[in-house]
């Protein structure tokens, strides 16, 4: 019996990320803040074996532009949430390429920005924090951004191409 149980364990544990697929869930923002900030979000999520989603990257729907974020962070981020929110997972938004201007701009002034989101789920709401660390350690939270859901993409949104490299003909 132990055998067949260890066996079990080391095939799901295989069979785990070799199932992963990647999905790409568009949100469009569904409050004044949220349209401000951010207007709407696609998010590359790999969706595990039992259908659990972690999110690995933001892109802007609207705009050009793409930041990684990885999933964990300190519990300090929870608790500076606004009283009765129900999200947590947090994820860490990459300072590298566009993770820098989407820091500035959800949480201006700080040096780290997390996210926190709740339980993301197909065809449902999503609400994300976002929560900032500065200088003097303070964490602070620093906005709610509330999407609703718009569907899932084949593939991730093209980018929209300038006019000004197109050929002109005459």
């Amino acid at each position: 019996m132990r055998r067949i149980l260890t066996t079990t364990l080391a095939l799901i544990a295989i069979a785990g990320p070799a199932a992963a697929e990647t999905r790409y869930l568009a949100y469009d923002a569904a409050d004044r803040v949220t349209q401000a900030l951010t207007r709407g979000v696609t998010l590359e999520a790999d969706r595990g074996l039992f259908g659990a989603i972690s999110v690995r990257r933001i892109i802007s729907t609207s705009q050009r532009g793409s930041a990684d974020i990885r999933r964990g962070g300190p519990d300090a981020v929870r608790r500076v949430l606004p009283a009765g929110s129900t999200e947590s997972a947090i994820y860490h938004i990459a300072p590298e390429g566009d993770g820098r201007g989407l820091s500035r701009a959800l949480c201006p002034g700080s040096d780290e920005v997390w996210l926190v989101a709740g339980r993301v789920r197909m065809a449902r709401p999503l609400t994300l924090h976002a929560v900032g660390r500065w200088s003097d350690g303070a964490y602070r939270h620093c906005v709610q951004l509330s999407y609703a859901w718009r569907g899932e993409w084949a593939m991730p949104p093209a980018q929209a191409l300038d006019d000004a490299g197109a050929p002109v003909g005459r």
